[in-house]
């Protein structure tokens, strides 16, 4: 159980993730729930890996990842970098037999042209850049998530555009906090966060702190209570004044 956000932005990406892990017996059994699980990983500090299922294939994932870093293939085209690391990946999972549905992940990675953000699918792990479409939520709160996100692109990105990479971060956090909140169960805090800037050679990786997304938590408390105060408003300049009783 997790959520997975990405947003490729106009300077960077931004992917966030929850911090639980649900252990289970089988899929129709949970047993317990564990928090402080660490689902985003940073590569060499130029590529963020973000995972959602199993987190044995996590673990190799992220080493094939590391590989692919080392031996410079994150040089090629873009498209061709998803290609590499799914069939890296499908033939590593299938030396043990994986069943397709149980991992999938983000990758965001330095290209010659500026970041890109890649989704490798759960249900397949087929590749797809985040172009056209420049956001994304993966993992059993994506249910809750899109409609999020849907409505952060109504209300603040509305010539169409990628955003800033800070209103990236504000638009994760907000997604992650709805998502937490509303879930029946196996996403919960602490939310994970991080960026990717720059081009080529010179892009950087890092985790935010918790003091920085504190900050974006506080900006979405602002929104809200905003909201709040224009309902009370339109309340108040809808109200009919009753007449008062003759005599």
């Amino acid at each position: 159980m997790t959520i997975l956000v990405g947003v490729r932005c106009k300077d960077g990406i931004v992917v966030g993730t929850d911090s639980a892990a649900t252990f289970a017996v089988s899929p129709q059994l949970r047993t317990i729930e564990q928090p402080g699980i660490k689902k985003i990983h940073i590569i060499s500090g130029r590529v963020i890996v973000a995972s959602t299922g199993e987190i044995g294939l996590a673990q190799r994932f992220c080493k094939i990842v590391t590989e692919a870093h080392d031996a410079r293939a994150f040089q090629k085209d873009p498209i061709e970098v998803g290609r590499y690391l799914a069939e890296k990946a499908v033939n590593d999972f299938a030396t043990t037999k994986a069943d397709r549905g149980s991992y999938g992940a983000l990758v965001a990675f330095p290209g010659e042209k500026g970041s890109e953000l890649c989704e490798f699918a759960t249900s397949n792990f087929q590749p797809e850049l985040k172009r056209d479409i420049w956001y994304v939520s993966m993992g059993s709160g994506q249910p809750i998530a899109d409609p999020c996100l849907g409505f952060i692109r109504q209300t603040f990105w509305t010539d169409g555009a990628p955003p800033s990479i800070e209103d990236g971060v504000f638009a994760v956090v907000w997604t992650l906090a709805q998502a937490i909140k509303l879930n029946p169960g196996g996403i919960n805090d602490p939310k994970q966060v991080a960026t990717l800037t720059g081009s080529g050679g010179k892009a950087v990786a890092r985790s935010l702190t918790t003091e920085e997304i504190g900050e974006h938590e506080a900006n979405v408390d602002g929104a809200i209570e905003y909201l709040r105060g224009y309902r009370d408003r339109l309340q108040g300049e809808g109200a009919v004044e009753l007449p008062k009783p003759a005599g």
